[in-house]
């Protein structure tokens, strides 16, 4: 009995030893996974050109979304939605079971996990049956809808993608919009305290983790709104003018949209708690001055990030907004006639608009000194006018380039930063033990962002043109 005894203790300290290193446990688990991709409706499937279980990409170029450098000759092994493995092709074993298929000339980069990034325009409370759709042949596998005209669509649109029923990305939902006295009237405009918390705690009831504030919000109700928030494990972010950035982050803010735009820290004349003073500061305040920086290293020691918008930004500059040929024809005739008729006020796209460019110079500067900084800079669409869900994601690298960044910056900007502020550790890089989100480009990232070969969700490899065939003049439907 004695003896039995002894057994068993051993076998016990074995047992405590092997589960002791937290790494060993998870690499472990991670190759005995037990986590199984979804299984996709017909519906979806149609969509799908590459299926496999298991999938070695080989040959491939890859930038991983953290910044590093470039990467060349690289295998890169998927199994039930996750990255396996990843390295040189002559470090890789490849499975026997895999599929394999060869990238030569192609560039892998990671999902773009997109932070501003609605399923409502202007005059359509609710576009995400489309804009879904959108996003994904445009390489955005996960997005956070930043406010919301019609959240419970929103919860039941993501709910139905997360269980293979439609397509689209991941969808993290955002409460409704918060305002004050004189704001939109379909935001919500506080009563008291006790209807800030009671709608919070609503909506986090259902899944909701994430609120916006917006223009005219008042200073005390963003404290109760963010003071509520944290309390129920949800994030608080704002399109700001009533309250300063500076006062938002000693608040407790997480996150700003929009960048200098809405910076009212620098407006003249601006009363405390209201959305009012001048806006010269735009046009003359020295991005490199003291009181900038300052601001800036405020929400870097804060850990407050910073969303950029540039494309919707640039929609209002003369001759800049222009829509595509891909964008005409995914629009619906009613958006496609507003188009026209707006081109028409603009006058001549040869037309110069002087102080809107110089005023995205400026912004682009903002944002390029607050990530240089070391502040946490994150990209979305804000979708409007002719910048259409993913599209816009798109042309949101474009601009990143023009305003200094390197590929790799501009890619994690859009990618492992967006993951970061969604606490999200298995998205937006491409690494082992990473979820498959991930496009493959034809070429160079720098001149084929829009040219989207396949764009790999779950493990699933989607074919872009099928699915931009399907949303032909559907975008906007009245």
């Amino acid at each position: 009995m004695k003896h039995l005894t002894f057994i068993l203790l051993l076998l016990v300290l074995a047992s405590c030893k092997n589960t002791s290193n937290p790494e060993s446990v998870a690499q472990n688990s991670f190759n005995n996974t037990s986590k199984q991709r979804v299984e996709l409706s017909e519906n979806v499937l149609k969509y799908v050109k590459h299926n496999s279980k298991t999938l070695a990409l080989t040959n491939a170029t890859i930038i991983d979304g953290n910044g590093n450098p470039i990467k060349k000759d690289q295998t890169l092994i998927i199994s039930d939605g996750y990255i396996q493995s990843v390295g040189e092709n002559t470090e890789i074993d490849i499975p026997k079971n895999a599929t394999t298929i060869d990238l030569s000339g192609k560039i892998i980069i990671p999902g773009i996990v997109g932070v501003h990034n609605h399923l409502h325009i202007p005059r359509f409370p609710f576009v995400g049956e489309v804009a879904s759709k959108l996003y994904l042949a445009s390489g955005v596998t996960t997005i956070q809808t930043c406010g919301s005209a019609s959240p419970q669509k929103e919860i039941e649109l993501a709910e139905k993608i997360e269980r293979g029923q439609v397509i689209g990305p991941d969808i993290i939902t955002s409460g409704p919009y918060f305002t004050g006295p004189g704001g939109n009237p379909n935001m919500i405009i506080p009563r008291d305290e006790k209807h800030i918390r009671d709608t919070i705690q609503y909506w986090v009831n259902k899944g909701v983790r994430w609120f916006k504030v917006y223009r005219n919000t008042r200073p005390n109700d963003l404290k109760i709104i963010i003071d509520e928030a944290h309390k129920q494990n949800a994030k608080v972010t704002g399109h700001l003018c009533s309250i300063t950035f500076e006062e938002a982050t000693n608040s407790g803010i997480d996150g700003i949209e929009h960048g200098l735009n809405s910076t009212s820290d620098f407006r003249g004349n601006k009363t405390f708690g209201k959305c009012d003073g001048s806006r010269e500061y735009i046009d003359i305040i020295i991005i490199s001055s003291r009181e900038v920086k300052q601001l800036h290293q405020l929400m870097i020691d804060k850990d407050v990030f910073l969303t950029s918008t540039l494309a919707i930004f640039e929609s209002s500059i003369p001759h800049r907004a222009f829509a595509d040929e891909r964008t005409l024809n995914a629009m619906s005739p009613f958006l496609v006639t507003q188009y026209q008729e707006s081109k028409e006020r603009y006058g001549s796209l040869d037309s110069k608009d002087s102080l809107r460019e110089n005023r995205l110079k400026r912004i682009m500067a903002f944002e390029h000194q607050f990530f240089k900084m070391g502040g946490t800079l994150t990209a979305g669409v804000d979708a409007g006018r002719h910048i259409l869900p993913g599209f816009g994601d798109q042309r949101n690298f474009e601009l990143l380039k023009e305003a200094g960044f390197t590929t790799e910056e501009a890619l994690k900007i859009m990618t492992s930063n967006g993951a970061k502020v969604l606490s999200n550790t298995e998205i937006g890089s491409i690494e082992k033990g990473k979820k498959a989100d991930f496009m493959i480009i034809d070429g160079n990232v720098e001149n084929h962002i829009r040219k989207i070969e396949l764009v790999f969700k779950d493990g699933y490899g989607y074919d872009p043109q099928l699915i931009l065939k399907d949303v032909k003049g559907q975008f906007g439907v009245e």
